[in-house]
């Protein structure tokens, strides 16, 4: 749990968890849909089977990096907001990232549990891991279809996250920005 107290920066490991698993994330949703597309029109050859399993082991890798996210911010805390937040950037900034933590946990969740009912090999580095929802097609096709909306709606997040953050270094100029970044 938190100290009680806010400490003035992130950490070096909430610095290197944030850029890790946002460079997975962006690299990982072209990726999802491309594979898809690809699927329904190759109806699954090697390259598409390897996307998948791809897609699968680093959705899983980044649900664990995410749940070490939240567990080092529940001890260690974050930083207040800067003084020069105005009351409405206050509450957007609030929102937006707790969707963003809620999606970077429903997301995978969704795409594991698709992958379980469809049943599809969960793969993890060449392990299977275990299903998280019954075999049922109908129920799948839901789940994977809900996958990839919510994967639709963290873009849409993504997008105003860096937006804000572009507004912050480059018209505001507040250190908002430089809080997050790596060797500061």
């Amino acid at each position: 749990m938190a100290t009680g107290r806010e400490p003035q920066s992130y950490s070096g490991a909430q610095k290197a968890l944030h850029w890790i698993i946002a460079l997975m994330i962006l690299i990982m949703i072209p990726i999802g849909f491309y594979m898809v597309d690809r699927g329904e029109k190759t109806n699954f050859d090697a390259l598409t089977n390897t996307l998948y399993t791809n897609h699968k082991t680093f959705g899983f890798v980044v649900l664990m990096l995410v749940a070490l996210r939240i567990v080092i911010r529940r001890r260690r805390g974050v930083p207040a907001p800067v003084s020069t937040l105005t009351p409405f950037e206050r509450f957007a900034s609030e929102a937006v990232h707790r969707a963003l933590y809620g999606l970077m946990i429903v997301v995978p969740l969704l795409g594991w549990a698709g992958v379980s009912a469809y049943p599809a090999r969960g793969i993890l580095f060449g392990l299977s891991l275990p299903p998280i929802a019954p075999v049922n097609e109908t129920l799948a096709k839901v789940l994977l279809e809900l996958h990839g909306w919510a994967a639709l709606a963290m873009v849409a997040l993504i997008a105003a996250h860096f937006g804000g953050a572009m507004m912050h270094m480059i018209v505001k100029k507040d250190g908002v920005v430089r809080r997050m970044m790596p060797g500061v």
